[in-house]
């Protein structure tokens, strides 16, 4: 009688254990799918911004605004070529 009511007893335990672990496992999912959600709009919102940027920054977009507010640029300037030595690191600032 006693082993009976242990079999039963931990049978009725390793239900409790199981049933515990399954709602720690859907709880889990539940929160990974939110994430993922989270992610997704997150990365959305920021290939929004990206396209936005690429509208604003394309050429005829700047041009069309350059032309518009009739601003007046200065033409870029270029300095004048220097010779440097292959082995004279501080004065090429390309060199790292």
């Amino acid at each position: 009688m006693i082993k009976l009511l242990i079999c039963i007893f931990s049978g009725f335990l390793l239900a409790v254990v199981l049933l515990q672990l399954r709602q720690q496992r859907l709880e889990l999912n539940y929160q990974t799918n939110q994430l993922h959600n989270q992610i997704e709009a997150s990365q959305a919102r920021l290939w929004n911004q990206q396209l936005q940027i690429a509208i604003y920054t394309a050429p005829n977009a700047i041009s069309q605004t350059v032309g518009n507010h009739a601003l007046k640029l200065a033409p870029p300037t270029t300095r004048p070529a220097r010779k440097v030595n292959w082995f004279d690191a501080a004065a090429d600032p390309d060199a790292e």
